[in-house]
């Protein structure tokens, strides 16, 4: 399959790069080079791009390491594990370190129920796992 173009205009530049930093370049590429083979998941990286990164990630009002903080307890509260596990990899990369997730985690299992706070301690878990691998 080709490569579809994405609309590279001010707004997805801003957010890709914002993206680009949290996620690292390589996995970043990876991503973007997928979503670029089929027109759904390059509409829907230039949405997130543009409307996600670009516009509110990349506002100057709060500190990134903040946003990830209110994003990551916003999945976990909504149960949403597959991307509450890219968040914990960007938290991590904003800042957070691991023992701040794991309050993180409590204090939403207080509020939004512990089954909530038991699946993303699940997901960090396997989140740290993949990144405690050794590079071989």
């Amino acid at each position: 399959m080709s490569k579809l173009d994405f609309d590279e205009n001010a707004f997805f530049q801003a957010g890709k790069e914002v993206w680009f930093e949290m996620r690292g370049p390589a996995v970043a590429q990876k991503a973007m080079d997928e979503a670029a083979q089929h027109e759904m998941t390059r509409d829907l990286r230039q949405f997130l791009f543009e409307h996600c990164f670009g516009a509110v990630w990349n506002r100057p009002g709060l500190e990134r390491v903040t946003r990830s903080t209110i994003t990551i307890s916003v999945l976990t509260a909504l149960g949403r594990t597959e991307e509450l596990k890219s968040h914990i990899r960007m938290g991590l990369n904003n800042g957070l370190t691991r023992e701040e997730l794991k309050e993180i985690f409590l204090h939403v299992g207080v509020y939004a129920g512990v089954p909530t706070a038991v699946a993303a301690v699940r997901a960090a878990m396997e989140v740290f796992a993949e990144l405690d691998k050794p590079k071989g």
